[in-house]
């Protein structure tokens, strides 16, 4: 690598990552002016509220990379041409697809960061974060396990190892303690239907109560359990696109499709994780033509501005195209695809325009 091409990455890389913190920054701002609607439900504190957004922060910086990556490069390469670099580097002999091959490389960078947070450090942080707000709120003892999640109120712990929808629970199982914490009786429901108002019906219910000297045992078809425990509390143990790496989604993907469930919404999100750094990329890409196709006169503000509303746009049509595809279950590899390559095709064709 000469000094050159050096100059050019540490340049790129910079303005990315002061874009991606600034970013951050705005984000963290909004997302803690919402949190604060629900300050004080629960044990939900000003502390909780901070911890949440910090173990959200993963999460986010690898869905703004892209969009950081285009404004970094943009504000970057605009003081390079409003200082005449640019100028000098193509008097020099350096042509345009040499400063396009300097930026890529800062993408390389980029990239690498974005994968490691993105696969083995947000999907942690983010399943953390829904159980420390989901529970704060809840005033609940909530803990995700292999066999299931476990939830305590009272003296009673309850255990659901399976959670069929929302409002949906399978094989439940109920422990309820005396005052010595002695087991007092236990109880399994094979499946458990939310009615609202507190209220679930519980179905195929096997009870055991246990005395000193004796253990009595009974079976009923259908009773209430009337309980605080809310379908939004369980929400902690869905899977999400969110808290699932690339693989984890593959295999969640596979295990839809092996049980004839819809896997759309989770296939969309697969191909959008694995095509996210080939959209860095494409930014990255976008960038050049932009910003030595326009005038050298032109300010900041104003290159700041070109990259805001083309990252903008893209999101809006990534978004929509997303949503299309699961609609009308459309191919979500072709869908993912779509919104990137046009912006590809957009950038290598005012690449071609300019001189090189």
């Amino acid at each position: 690598m000469n000094i050159l091409t050096a100059y050019i990455v540490k340049e790129v890389l910079k303005g990315s990552f002061l874009a991606l913190m600034l970013l951050l920054t705005l984000f963290n701002l909004f997302s803690f002016s919402d949190e604060l609607k629900d300050l004080g439900k629960g044990s939900y504190q000003l502390h909780e509220i901070l911890v949440y957004l910090a173990l959200s922060t993963p999460t986010v910086f690898y869905d703004l990379v892209p969009s950081g990556a285009l404004i970094g490069s943009i504000f970057v390469l605009g003081a390079m041409a409003n200082n005449s670099e640019i100028i000098a580097m193509r008097a020099a002999g350096v042509s345009v697809f040499w400063i396009i091959r300097s930026v890529m490389l800062a993408g390389v960078f980029l990239v690498t960061i974005s994968v490691l947070i993105g696969e083995f450090i947000a999907p942690e942080t983010e399943r953390a974060s829904q159980i420390l707000k989901t529970t704060a709120q809840n005033n609940r003892v909530v803990m995700q396990a292999k066999y299931g999640v476990w939830l305590r109120e009272g003296n009673s712990f309850v255990n659901i190892r399976q959670i069929a929808g929302k409002s949906q629970l399978t094989d439940i199982s109920f422990y309820r303690l005396d005052k010595q914490h002695h087991l007092q009786q236990t109880k399994h429901a094979q499946t458990g239907i939310f009615l609202g108002k507190n209220q679930w019906q519980l179905k195929n219910i096997q009870t055991s109560q246990l005395f000193k000297n004796s253990v009595t045992a009974s079976n009923v078809d259908s009773e209430l359990w009337q309980t605080s425990i809310a379908p939004d509390l369980l929400d902690v143990a869905v899977l999400t696109a969110t808290n699932l790496s690339s693989y984890d989604l593959a295999k969640y993907i596979e295990f839809l499709k092996e049980n004839n469930q819809k896997s759309q919404a989770f296939e969309a999100a697969f191909w959008s994780r694995i095509l996210n750094p080939f959209v860095t990329f494409v930014m990255l890409l976008i960038s050049t033509p932009f910003v030595i196709g326009i005038k050298r006169g032109t300010g900041v503000g104003g290159r700041l501005l070109i990259g805001i509303v083309i990252g903008l746009s893209f999101n809006i049509v990534d978004q929509i195209t997303g949503h299309l595809g699961i609609v009308y279950n459309l191919n979500p590899l072709l869908m993912a695809l779509l919104p990137s390559t046009l912006a590809l095709i957009a950038a290598l064709y005012f690449i071609n325009r300019l001189k090189a």
